[in-house]
């Protein structure tokens, strides 16, 4: 074998000794960058678990804080623990004395008290004729009945076949409705006809019905069977006393 042919292998023998260590270098380098990484990564996530951990805490001391309200006497509480060893708790309680409502009251329905309308199955009706003024009845209306009524405002009085009922004299009106006890008596005055006779529509009547609230009629019998009338015919409220009912 030549000298030449000895130093080339020689050559290539140092070159692959030198390859190899340079590439064994190689991964022990990337082996010793790399390690430092997970422990940074590691701090990391400790610090961003730790302000987490706080949160908690202080939400739940807020959240415990208030109490319910609209009760009397309401409480609430709250705990609250993270890994990172803190713990935080919070209590509330309210209690209220608001009044409570109440209405209390103690006494009879007063519209029980009040006595029912007359009828005419416990009211009389009689007219008679006044002394004065002339050309004037006095109607007079008796309980006959055992229990007190009251009166309607005034006598809707229907003479003979007439289709309406008279007009009333509003300056006769009372101050209240004339109520009658049993056996009391409420009366009304009625003016027949002008006393000259210069109203017109005058004619004679024989009959007298006075209808009441509730539908019932009741039938007076008139004067010497019968009194003459005209468009000048007006009632008055009912009155407790005949002289109040003949001033108008």
């Amino acid at each position: 074998m030549s000298a030449r042919t000895t130093r080339t292998r020689l050559f290539a023998a140092a070159t692959v000794a030198l390859a190899a260590l340079s590439l064994t270098a190689c991964e022990g380098d990337g082996l010793n960058t790399g390690s430092p990484k997970p422990a940074s990564s590691s701090a990391s996530a400790d610090e961003s678990t730790g302000p987490s951990d706080d949160a908690k805490d202080d939400d739940t001391g807020s959240a415990g804080s208030s109490g319910s309200a609209g009760k009397d006497d309401a409480s609430g509480s709250g705990t609250g623990s993270g890994s990172g060893g803190a713990s935080g708790s919070g209590s509330g309680k309210n209690t209220g004395g608001g009044d409570k409502d109440s209405n209390s009251g103690s006494g009879s329905d007063s519209d029980s008290d009040l006595p029912g309308k007359c009828s005419a199955s416990d009211v009389r009706i009689t007219a008679k004729n006044a002394p004065r003024p002339i050309n004037h009845l006095l109607l007079t209306a008796t309980n006959t009945g055992s229990k007190t009524c009251t009166l309607p405002q005034y006598p809707a009085a229907r003479f003979g076949e007439a289709q309406s009922v008279p007009p009333v004299a509003e300056s006769s009106k009372p101050q209240s409705l004339t109520t009658l006890a049993a056996g009391e008596s409420g009366y009304a005055g009625v003016r027949l006809s002008s006393g000259d006779g210069s109203a017109e529509g005058g004619r004679e009547v024989s009959t007298l019905t006075v209808p009441f609230e509730d539908g019932s009629i009741a039938r007076a019998e008139l004067p010497s069977g019968g009194v003459h009338v005209d468009n000048d015919l007006t009632v008055t409220y009912w009155q407790t006393s005949a002289a109040n009912a003949l001033e108008y």
